[in-house]
């Protein structure tokens, strides 16, 4: 008798390989993109079930993380565009105080997520495909649709709010962060 591996379909081992073998970096990438640890997970079932909703054959495993990772990148932008009118208020919702973490490390990279959390959807997607999937400009154009210099603003303007917001001292005086992006490629 045959093995259930065997019986499944093309798409249906190559979903489980993809997960197997690049969900975690899959994961990590709708972090960068989001900035919610929560949801990054969500984004990266949605956009599975987006890519693979329809019977598809023919992926390999890059191609088919190459689709999944830019499905992630659509839907939160999606996202981004439908909330537009929470940006407006969300200053208003109430975020209890985390006791954080004393090494200098953490605080560096809770200092940068914090950061990029405020970016527009638009300007954290830029600054993740710049400093993440290390792409040129043209290449981040081309991923998002628009044009080199709209992905130049949107850079700049990010690395102008990151690096003001990141250099202010801290309230007990500590030294300022000066790190951009932090963490490994998946």
């Amino acid at each position: 008798m045959a093995g259930a591996a065997e019986r499944a379909p093309e798409w249906h081992t190559l979903v489980a390989r993809l997960v197997d073998e690049r969900g975690e970096a899959l994961t990590r990438y709708a972090y960068f993109v989001s900035g919610d640890r929560e949801g990054a997970s969500d984004l990266v079932q949605d956009a599975l079930v987006k890519t693979f909703g329809r019977l598809r054959n023919g992926f390999t495993i890059t191609s088919a993380e190459a689709y999944v990772r830019r499905t992630i990148l659509n839907s939160h932008l999606d996202a981004g565009r439908r909330s537009t009118r929470w940006r407006k208020i969300a200053h208003l919702e109430y975020r209890p105080e985390i006791n954080e973490p004393k090494d200098a490390a953490t605080e560096t990279r809770l200092d940068l997520e914090r950061q990029l959390m405020q970016l527009a959807p638009r300007e954290r997607a830029c600054i993740v495909l710049r400093y993440y999937d290390d792409l040129k400009v043209d290449d981040i154009a081309a991923t998002l649709e628009i044009s080199s210099g709209a992905v130049k603003r949107y850079l700049s303007d990010a690395l102008a709010k990151l690096s003001i917001s990141l250099r202010e001292p801290d309230d007990d005086g500590a030294e300022p962060t000066t790190a951009l992006i932090a963490g490994s490629r998946g």
